[in-house]
């Protein structure tokens, strides 16, 4: 089974989809989501048998960069995250290994005790 490529297009509440490697397959779902399966069970039906279904949704240039600076903040975001944590981690070890209690260390953080515990205990995984 072949992988395919299916675009899907706004049209009412609807979102209309088109195989265009598979002539005639047309199919429409409610949701994104929806277009792998309504395009495996089209394919099928049409005799030609699908695998991976890639989606493409044809939305405009403005909505597409607006998505993409979206998803760029999202993975910058996610980033600061990882580091934050891991910062956390340091600094409450750091805090505790000079001998401030937990709850001044959750203080210090404004965090709460059991928060300095989960960090000083957490063995560097993120």
């Amino acid at each position: 089974m072949a992988d395919t490529h299916a675009i899907a297009r706004r049209s009412g509440d609807w979102w209309a989809v088109e195989v265009p490697s598979i002539p005639g397959l047309y199919t429409q779902v409610r949701r994104l989501e929806q277009v792998a399966d309504a395009v495996q069970g089209a394919a099928t039906d049409l005799g030609t048998p699908v695998g991976a279904v890639t989606v493409e949704a044809d939305i405009s240039d403005a909505d597409r960069e607006a998505l993409a600076d979206v998803r760029s903040h999202l993975r910058r975001l996610e980033e600061i995250q990882r580091e934050t944590a891991s910062e956390s981690r340091r600094v409450a070890l750091r805090f505790r290994e000079q001998g401030l209690s937990v709850r001044d260390v959750g203080y210090l953080m404004q965090v709460s005790p059991q928060r300095v515990s989960q960090l000083t205990a957490a063995s560097g995984d993120d």
